[in-house]
């Protein structure tokens, strides 16, 4: 099914819809808009005519300089059978030639009050937004120190009881067991809750709980952008677990690569606290201080002063 479908544009930003009307249901394949100034002068060779039509004051006053049978034609061609829609922006006046020829073709023909520009950076943003590529994921999201942490790991693992440890810490629950995540952009991942299990957490002995309820509006949020992984296992004793932390492993989700942490589970072992720890070290990371490369370098320099000890 389409994602999003001209109906969604008209319902979304209050379009007036002057004809085309039984074009409604034409689906948007994507978020890039075209602005048809060369189209107009007859240039049509590469005409995106797959793309949202906008036309604002250039185009429309270059039109008016147009014979009327350049007009019509011009129209003609602008509305296509695969055209989602043509919007003229800044409540101008729609050329009745544009509206015979969306009629013709179907094309929904709308009108907004918006400035060509602004209404261009709206359409854009929101349409790639819903036309963005997606996926789900078995886990927990939860924003912590600002740092949207996707919690992985096996059924049973206890992914659930540390959320809900680290709500009661004072960070925000996103999403429980199933994480939908979008890509907006390069490198930017959106995770949000399925609307069925939003605000939820299932914890094992006691059932589903409603965070928001319990915890109060502020212990929840409705997407989070995704910026570390952390995937808990069951501690197993022949495998060598990272103790200084200078190796870097990443996961790709999509087309993304995520920094992804692998912490050991098992009996005495403070998750929640470990994973807090985890996202203020990521932040730490970011702004260019790593304690493990500190140590690495004052390490080296021990060795390095003994070596020259030595060969004196």
């Amino acid at each position: 099914m389409p994602k999003v479908r001209t109906k969604d544009l008209i319902e979304k930003f209050n379009f007036e819809l002057i004809g085309g009307e039984e074009g409604v249901n034409r689906p948007i394949a994507t978020s890039d808009i075209s602005r048809p100034g060369i189209e107009m002068a007859g240039y049509f060779t590469y005409y995106p005519a797959e793309r949202i039509q906008l036309l604002g004051k250039t185009e429309l006053s270059f039109f008016e300089r147009l014979t009327p049978k350049e007009k019509r034609e011009r129209m003609s061609q602008l509305c296509t059978d695969i055209t989602p829609g043509i919007i003229v922006s800044r409540d101008m006046e729609v050329p009745p030639e544009l509206v015979e020829a969306a009629e013709y073709e179907s094309v929904p023909l709308m009108r907004s009050p918006m400035k060509t520009t602004r209404l261009s950076s709206h359409l854009t943003n929101y349409l790639e937004g819903k036309l963005a590529p997606t996926t789900a994921v078995h886990g927990v999201l939860v924003d912590i120190y600002g740092v949207g942490v996707l919690i992985t790991g096996k059924s049973g693992v206890g992914k659930s009881e540390t959320a809900l440890e680290l709500v009661k810490r004072g960070h925000r629950l996103v999403a429980d067991d199933c994480v939908e995540i979008r890509q907006e952009d390069t490198d930017t991942l959106i995770g949000n809750s399925p609307e069925l299990i939003e605000h939820l957490l299932e914890i094992r002995g006691l059932g589903i709980i409603n965070v928001m309820t319990l915890f109060g509006a502020g212990a929840v949020r409705s997407y989070k952008r995704i910026t570390l992984v952390i995937n808990l296992e069951l501690w197993d004793k022949n495998k060598q677990y990272d103790r200084v932390g200078l190796d870097e492993e990443k996961m790709k989700i999509i087309d993304s690569e995520v920094t992804r942490l692998t912490v050991p589970v098992r009996p005495g072992r403070n998750l929640a606290v470990i994973i807090e720890v985890a996202a203020m070290n990521f932040r730490l990371k970011r702004m260019g201080m790593n304690a493990a490369e500190q140590f690495s370098n004052r390490l080296s320099g021990v060795i390095n002063n003994e070596s020259e000890h030595e060969d004196i």
